[in-house]
């Protein structure tokens, strides 16, 4: 049996409400050999997400989405941020679950063909989310307005660009939070075969 590579020796609770912040006091094997001295870490407990760039092959344009986020308040270019469909993944939901409910309530339309791209940690130094990435088929016709759940108090305002604008903010900076940087970078190099493909299948549905 492999020993092991990591002992917990206490956790406890550092925050409880709408997120949790937990305390742990632990070691680690080292590279050179033994043991770390005991570590105090505090981690940040959010669940897991989903998240998908919708996309429409037959008219090669992308649909993304704009809201204020907290985290982006001292950013350059302001707290709006653009974005794409994500949601957490709750008790019994499948990561595609996730965006296909998404989509409906954060873009108005509905998701057909999912292509998983990755899942990532976060950020894993902090915090134990991993996301799980898509791209999706979309009709983006059917794409637009203000949407979001009242009870959350969401402001998510629908934009609906050619793919290569959407590229072009990437490659000009405008675009500044992980998640669209990847999909957005995975379409770049995906495109023509994915667009292929999906026309092999007919229209949007």
């Amino acid at each position: 049996m492999q020993e092991p590579q990591y002992e917990i020796l206490e956790t406890s609770t550092g925050y409880a409400g709408f997120f949790h912040i937990l305390r742990y006091r632990l070691r680690h094997r080292l590279f050179n050999g033994g043991w770390s001295r005991v570590l105090t870490r505090e981690l940040f407990e959010r669940g897991h997400a989903a998240a998908v760039l919708p996309y429409d092959p037959q008219t090669d344009r992308v649909v993304l989405t704009e809201q204020f986020r907290i985290g982006a308040l001292q950013a350059p270019g302001g707290p709006w941020l653009l974005e794409i469909v994500a949601g957490m993944i709750e008790a019994g939901e499948t990561p595609e679950d996730v965006v296909r409910r998404e989509a409906l309530e954060e873009i108005g339309c509905a998701v057909s063909d999912l292509v998983s791209i990755c899942d990532y940690h976060v950020s894993p130094g902090g915090t134990s989310e991993r996301i799980h990435l898509f791209c999706g088929r979309v009709d983006a016709s059917q794409a637009g307005g203000v949407h979001g759940a009242a009870d959350e108090d969401e402001d998510i305002r629908v934009v609906v660009m050619p793919a290569d604008d959407a590229i072009a903010h990437l490659q000009a900076g405008k675009i500044v939070s992980a998640a669209p940087i990847i999909v957005l970078q995975w379409l770049m190099m995906n495109r023509a075969s994915l667009r292929e493909d999906w026309r092999k299948t007919g229209r949007n549905s």
